[in-house]
Formats: structure tokens, C-alpha cells, sequence
């Protein structure tokens, strides 16, 4: 993928997504920047996952443009997606690894290196034979991980990834994201733990009521956010 010109940055102008006529979500303008750590913040209902499903192309939205750089419209394994509640098939571990780079298009010699690299870089190895629907939820999560990656995007969407986990798990993923920016993945993440968002963010991008209403470093974002409701979010007393 190095030869290959870089999709980003990923530029959002004018978006909207509406349903029976109720606009759920409003973007006037985003960047997603290359080699930035990028949170979505916002309450619930503020729209953070559509917004993530309309950048990835999951969903079509109602106006306005998802565009990548230079006018890219990347394969599906220039960038991916992790969701809250990863799908995982009826497959051992590995055999999900196995199927993802498969589906994406590498040689079984191919798909076999990078599954055994895949499950060591990931603390998978002891659990490859394991049917991958009984393992915790943090194993869950690691592996859904694992399998976006796997493929080698450059740029990876996830909502919520520590969501429901224990702090032991949760430091888990964390560093595993960490790891993965240091070898130069762009991720672009959704979460409510404002801890976790002062830890890994470069970027915030904070949504209320379905609109894009901060885009900011988070260093200036959390010590002086612009608006009410950021303010409000950050102090606890915005609920919705």
C-alpha cells in the first residue's frame, strides 16, 4: 500500500442524513487529517455513530459530500470499520482472520502469515482454535480489531471500542490503538469516557443534537471549549 497515493485527508462538506424528514445528522465541514488521532465526542443521540457509518459508506447520506483525497473512491481495504457490537462469524478465531483477508483478496500463503502475525501482535495465539462468539468481550473486541487491521488500512473507524469493558481490557484496546497510530494507522473513534478522549485524541469532533457543532486539538477543546453545550457536555450537565 505504500506505492499507493494516501486517501486522506477524508473531507465532509454540507453533510446531512435525514429520515421522514428528521435530520439526524449535520455536518457543515470536517477534516480528517493523516496521522491524526480523531474522537467523536457528544451525549447519546447526538449522532456520533451515523456520522461515523455515512464517513465509512455504510449508509448513503441525504446531501453533501464524504470525499477522499484527490477524488479516491478507496477499496474497501484502504479503510474499515469496527463496530460497537463486532459481528464475528460461526469461525474459530483464526478462521475469522482467515475469511476477512480472503474476501479482501490475498493468497492462502499470504492469509496464513498474517493470521499467525495477526493473533501474536493481538494476544490471540492461545485462543486461535477458540470459537470466536464464546470469548470475553474484550477477546471480542481485540480480535474485531485485529481482523479490520489485518488487511492493512490506512484509515480505521470505530464506535466505541472499550465500550462495557473492564479497565484491565479497556487499557487493552487503548494501547493497542496507540500501537497502531504509532505504525502510522489514522483512526477516527466515537466514546463517552471523557478520560479515555483526553488520553488518545489529537482531534475532538463534538456533536449535539445530530450537528457538528466543535471541531477543535483537543488540548483547546478541553481547557476552553467555544460553545455552551461542549462546555456543559465536559462538566457533566449535558444529558441530551
Amino acid at each position: 500500500m505504500s506505492d499507493q497515493p494516501s486517501i486522506l485527508p477524508l473531507a465532509i462538506e454540507g453533510l446531512s442524513y435525514e429520515i421522514g424528514g428528521c435530520r439526524l445528522v449535520g455536518v457543515d465541514r470536517a477534516l480528517i487529517t493523516k496521522g491524526r488521532r480523531t474522537v467523536v465526542l457528544g451525549p447519546n443521540g447526538a449522532g456520533k455513530t451515523l456520522f461515523l457509518k455515512l464517513c465509512h459508506g455504510l449508509i448513503a447520506p441525504s446531501q453533501g459530500t464524504v470525499a477522499f483525497a484527490g477524488g479516491i473512491k478507496p477499496a474497501a481495504r484502504r479503510q474499515a470499520m469496527v463496530l460497537q457490537r463486532p459481528v464475528l462469524l460461526r469461525r474459530s478465531v483464526a478462521g475469522n482472520l482467515r475469511h476477512a483477508l480472503a474476501v479482501a483478496g490475498f493468497g492462502y500463503l499470504e492469509r496464513r502469515r498474517r493470521t499467525v502475525r495477526m493473533l501474536d501482535q493481538f494476544g490471540l495465539a492461545d485462543l486461535s482454535d477458540r470459537p470466536a462468539r464464546v470469548l470475553s468481550g474484550g477477546e471480542q473486541q481485540r480480535l474485531a480489531i485485529a481482523r479490520a487491521v489485518s488487511v492493512e488500512p490506512e484509515l480505521l473507524f470505530l464506535d466505541e471500542p472499550a465500550s462495557g469493558l473492564d479497565p484491565s481490557a479497556t487499557r487493552q484496546i487503548e494501547e493497542i490503538l496507540l500501537g497502531l497510530h504509532a505504525d502510522g494507522l489514522t483512526w477516527v473513534m466515537t466514546t463517552h469516557d471523557l478520560a479515555q478522549a483526553r488520553r488518545l485524541a489529537d482531534d475532538i469532533l463534538f456533536f449535539h443534537a445530530g450537528r457538528l457543532i466543535e471541531a477543535a486539538p483537543a488540548d483547546r477543546f478541553f481547557a476552553e471549549p467555544d460553545t455552551d453545550a461542549a462546555r456543559a457536555f465536559l462538566e457533566s450537565r449535558l444529558f441530551w
